[in-house]
């Protein structure tokens, strides 16, 4: 199988799928592109050794220039007089490899809790972030949490309260800084986030009759977590329009849109909604309402964390053995050397699909139908692919000596946050790739490392 055909099968090199640096060199291999830099996957899997994540800074920079490249083409087209902001969510991925590389390309950030706050308040205290950055604070507000925001902003942080309740606006009653709300619009949509009631925020008509809410700046809301359809972030964006109509009328002050996360990507690299599309679409409601309405065009806030994060990372395992399945659409377990359930949780938490690609033999042409499954002593550790089945190389037609590494796309988002450690095994080592230099990020536990995290 030629090397071009080799890419189109296993969906490497497309923009639309977000693997336009993967590729296949001769040798049948998967390598990273970093303009004129060139990673060999295998190379480094054989090096470093497995389980692997490979972090790539440069994805998050391209992804994050692009949205901003976006927005500010439609909103001169358009004639939006409204601005566009990025506040990244920090709890996407805290890791610092991820954070910086957002904040050098001018993302704002938003937290959700005191220690995410921290880590900000580390940053500050460095002096290694503009003071223009603007830390938005969604979540619980905890005693501690309330402390450190009004200690944050008596030192000029531009750091900006997200009211979840009545309870929270007494917090910040004598704030000095600018405030939000976050409105619980009653709009569904089809997400990941399926849950009928919404805890989080205010009902619109609460809001409407705090009335005067001093130095409000912001409506924010958030409907779910990978939205399937380009026209359900259109309506709750309609919606959570007409609640800053009415909000504004009490509060002229107010003149931002906050429209939190939910973007999805495409984990199984099948077509969906384009941000272009997304973006121009929401630039024309909101200026045609905004007309209608003889209203300031709002700026605008997105805090879409899986869109520029989860492409920026793919994790590495070896297979380790195999077992044939009695009955079954696959005819082989594979083994890997890590877990589903430590090392990607949504794998069993959310059955989140993965896009999964050998590591070497991408040019076989004699496959097995497999399911895999992780090291853990658990059953639910193990994916089974949303056909069914994995289409992998067969390891009898490996040379003697040789291993078959797989890897999985699109790791980046939440996934190394929700790391665990069942049956005590180890969190994979981190590489991070940038500029051509290979960095190890995060050195391989050993057993020594995981039993001190359980007082042994």
């Amino acid at each position: 199988m030629a090397a071009r055909s080799q890419k189109k099968f296993w969906k490497l090199g497309r923009k639309e799928s977000d693997t336009s640096v993967f590729d296949v060199n001769a040798d049948a291999e998967l390598i990273i592109r970093e303009g004129n830099y060139q990673y060999n996957v295998h190379d480094l899997v054989r090096k470093f050794g497995s389980s692997l994540e490979i972090f790539l800074p440069f994805v998050v920079e391209e992804r994050l220039n692009r949205l901003f490249t976006v927005f500010d083409r439609n909103i001169k087209q358009l004639g939006y007089k409204g601005k566009f902001f990025y506040h990244y969510p920090m709890k996407v991925n805290q890791n610092r490899e991820a954070v910086l590389p957002l904040v050098s390309e001018g993302a704002h950030l938003e937290v959700g809790s005191h220690n995410e706050l921290a880590l900000v308040r580390k940053l500050w205290e460095s002096d290694s972030v503009n003071t223009k950055i603007r830390i938005l604070c969604n979540g619980p507000k905890t005693k501690n949490y309330v402390d450190l925001i009004h200690h944050l902003a008596e030192r000029a942080v531009r750091v900006v309260p997200i009211i979840e309740d009545a309870a929270e606006l007494d917090e910040f009653k004598e704030f000095k800084g600018d405030i939000g709300v976050r409105v619980n619009l009653q709009v569904k949509v089809r997400s990941h986030w399926d849950k009928k009631a919404d805890r989080f925020g205010l009902l619109a008509d609460e809001i409407v009759d705090l009335g005067k809410i001093r130095n409000l700046k912001l409506l924010h809301y958030h409907i779910g977590s990978q939205i399937e359809r380009g026209a359900d972030i259109i309506a709750a964006m309609k919606e959570a329009l007409h609640v800053f109509r009415k909000v504004r009328a009490a509060n002229p002050s107010l003149d931002t849109l906050d429209i939190g996360g939910g973007f999805a990507i495409p984990y199984e690299k099948k077509p969906m909604y384009s941000l272009e599309s997304v973006s121009k679409q929401m630039i024309a409601v909101l200026k045609r309402l905004a007309d209608q309405w003889e209203m300031p065009h709002p700026n605008i806030v997105v805090e879409w964390g899986r869109h520029v994060m989860a492409p920026a990372q793919i994790t590495i395992f070896r297979i380790v053995s195999a077992k044939a399945v009695p009955k079954g659409l696959a005819k082989f377990w594979y083994i890997i050397d890590g877990s589903f359930m430590n090392d990607l949780l949504d794998t069993w938490a959310i059955h989140q699909k993965w896009h999964i690609v050998p590591v070497n033999r991408l040019n076989d042409k004699k496959k097995h139908r497999v399911w895999l499954a992780g090291l853990s002593c658990d059953s639910d550790d193990k994916y089974t692919a949303r056909d069914g089945y994995v289409s992998l190389p067969r390891l009898e037609d490996l040379n003697p000596g040789e291993d078959l590494y797989i890897a999985i796309f699109d790791t980046g988002a939440y996934q190394d946050a929700f790391a665990s450690h069942h049956c005590l095994l180890s969190s994979p080592l981190k590489l991070v790739l940038q500029n051509g230099i290979v960095t190890v990020a995060r050195k391989r536990e050993t057993a020594d490392d995981i039993g001190k995290l359980f007082g042994w």
